[in-house]
């Protein structure tokens, strides 16, 4: 299995997992592995016009515990703002009518049981992985294939012993403290309309991916982790887009391209406003060809990694 495929689909999975917490609340994960690294840099940049300024910084939505504290970027921008923005409102995401309805789009509720729609050898390795972490398969049989995927790499980094906040959640739960405005770039809904758009691929092939990807996870965690913490946008592009853009151009648009380019203009239009905001979103968004950070430059603004 061509190494690189493994870790685009997995990232695909894992830009997901904030809308999936809830409804998979009993498997917790963290998407990085546990090494110890000294960053000199981070992924947040201060992204500028003539007349006022902004910061934006790549999240990953769990963390180890080596990861806390936080790289000194984060802070920076954080107490240098007036209000924070995230990717989506997370309180919203914790409401039980959202969780009703997210469960609606990721559980079967006709009956159907994912042994009848995996084809044998697939549902028999998917039993061989559970009964090796101890998961009776009927803890997972009701969920639809994106979200069988997803709780599968929960499982596996659990067993890895990763389980902290990312850092969405992070200055989340600290901007409610502190009653520091928030807001957010889309919807939940948008969120779950995403999961769905996972269910219309081939069932088989999610799972085997996510199976497969299981197997050199805290490796390639390694690797995201510290292209992560050192903000290097050209390896996380290498390691995580490249092939999926060229293999899953679909998955691709929806999950990265097309949300980027509904995000650039708003984002220019807090740059008109003078009060100055921190957004957060995935590092993937801030990454590669079609990234939020490149279509800004290309817009003219200045953009200055901290």
């Amino acid at each position: 299995m061509n190494t690189l495929k493994k870790r685009s689909f997995k990232q695909s999975l894992l830009e997901k997992e904030s809308t999936t917490r809830k409804l998979l609340k009993n498997i917790g994960f963290t998407l990085l592995a546990a090494t110890t690294f000294q960053a000199q840099a981070a992924s947040v940049w201060k992204v500028s016009s003539d007349t006022n300024t902004l910061y934006i910084g790549g999240t990953i939505h769990l963390l180890s515990e080596q990861d806390y504290p936080l790289p000194k970027a984060y802070e920076i921008a954080y107490q240098a703002s007036d209000k924070v923005i995230f990717e989506t409102d997370m309180e919203v995401l914790n409401e039980p009518s959202f969780q009703k309805n997210l469960q609606a789009k990721m559980l079967y509720t006709d009956g159907t049981t994912i042994d009848k729609v995996l084809q044998p050898n697939v549902y028999n390795e998917l039993k061989r992985y559970l009964d090796s972490r101890h998961i009776p398969i009927e803890t997972v049989e009701s969920l639809k294939p994106s979200a069988l995927a997803i709780s599968l790499s929960m499982v596996e980094l659990r067993h890895l012993g990763f389980t902290s906040e990312g850092v969405d959640q992070f200055y989340s739960r600290k901007a409610t403290q502190e009653n520091k405005p928030r807001g957010w770039l889309e919807k939940p809904e948008a969120q779950v309309a995403m999961l769905t758009d996972l269910n219309t691929q081939d069932d088989n092939q999610v799972v085997e991916y996510a199976l497969s990807d299981i197997k050199d996870m805290a490796e390639t965690m390694d690797s995201l982790r510290t292209s992560w913490r050192t903000g290097d946008m050209k390896t996380l592009a290498s390691l995580e887009q490249a092939e999926l853009k060229e293999d899953y151009p679909e998955i691709y648009d929806t999950l990265l391209a097309k949300r980027n380019a509904l995000w650039v203009p708003q984002i220019e239009a807090m740059l008109n406003n003078s009060d100055v905001a921190f957004i957060m979103v995935g590092a993937m968004h801030l990454a590669g060809p079609d990234s939020v950070l490149k279509s800004l430059k290309a817009n003219g603004y200045k953009v200055e990694q901290l």
